[in-house]
């Protein structure tokens, strides 16, 4: 790995301190959508098609850009002044792609901290506070040099291989959503990754601001499974038990709110589901609400797994009994 030969090359990868994009001169007052370089709803859409919430607002000059900074740190982000109705935006299909020319250089410095980024994600999970970016760099250029789109499910993180695909879940109320990692960033302090805008509003963290997370790396077609209570890790998991004849455990998710643990539980109930279980678990930094459905036989396995993940909510955990 090289270090960064300036100035140029720490714009490519800081993507939310990187170089912003000064766009073509346009005649009217009326806001210019969106060119989108990936395939996003927003791409295909002529511009008098686009929805009001996903119109570009702001401008982005040169003089924005901060070297080894913050793009336009006197400049607030903000939502868009539309609500923004993500029922039609598909989550990203997770698929091989080959890494991106720029935004991968390693180690890199932003702030006056250095960064090595990752050679591949897999096994990545990790832990932390999710924030989300909107309109002050909607219709700028990513890390990857594409085009940061507020309407589409992508992500911005310090370390992972520019593209990766995550699942990310908001530990507060167990919404989880697939995104595109094409930018750097969240850079600042506790923060392990920034949400597109339409991520955010389908974890519910555009309400908030941030939100717990969890972060999977998906790699190889499928997500890396980990139990939300630490006790599960001694267990196999479903690749290991699907041919077992005996009762399985499924564990839906754990949940610091008991509240939204309940929820959870009503939402798979209305589904049809019996056998559901909220039970509470201490561990080493507060205690979590688990909720999981036994005992599932084995031939009505893939039918309860099959509605659990119609109703949105992650991946579950399987077990023998």
């Amino acid at each position: 790995m090289r270090a960064l030969p300036g100035l140029l090359a720490l714009a490519l990868l800081a993507g939310c301190a990187g170089k912003p994009v000064k766009p073509a001169p346009q005649a009217a007052a009326a806001p210019r959508a969106v060119t989108i370089a990936t395939g996003t709803p927003a791409a295909a859409m002529a511009a008098q098609d686009v929805p009001p919430a996903c119109l570009q607002v702001r401008e982005h000059r040169d003089e924005d850009y901060t070297p080894g900074g913050l793009y336009a740190p006197g400049v607030r982000d903000s939502a868009p002044g539309h609500a923004l109705d993500i029922s039609n935006i598909p989550e990203p299909v997770p698929r091989a792609e080959p890494t991106s020319t720029y935004g991968n250089r390693s180690p890199y410095t932003v702030l006056g901290k250095h960064y090595q980024v990752l050679d591949r994600a897999d096994g990545y999970v990790e832990r932390g506070l999710a924030s989300w970016y909107g309109q002050k760099f909607h219709g700028r250029h990513t890390s990857s040099r594409e085009i940061y789109d507020m309407c589409s499910f992508s992500a911005a993180h310090k370390t992972l291989p520019l593209p990766s695909y995550v699942r990310v879940t908001n530990l507060d109320n167990g919404r989880s959503a697939i995104v595109r990692v094409n930018d750097r960033g969240p850079f600042h302090p506790g923060r392990i990754i920034d949400l597109s805008y339409a991520a955010a509003v389908k974890l519910g963290v555009d309400r908030t601001g941030t939100a717990r997370v969890e972060v999977q790396a998906i790699t190889g077609g499928g997500a890396t499974r980990t139990a939300f209570a630490p006790e599960a890790a001694s267990r196999a998991p479903f690749a290991a038990t699907a041919g077992g004849l005996g009762p399985q455990i499924v564990q839906v998710g754990a949940y610091r709110d008991e509240g939204n643990a309940r929820r959870i539980a009503e939402r798979l109930q209305a589904a049809g589901i019996r056998g559901i279980q909220v039970e509470p678990v201490r561990l080493r930094d507060g205690k979590v609400w688990r909720v999981r459905i036994a005992p599932v036989s084995a031939p009505a396995l893939e039918t309860v797994l099959g509605s659990i993940r119609a109703l949105g909510l992650p991946s579950p955990r399987v077990f023998s009994e």
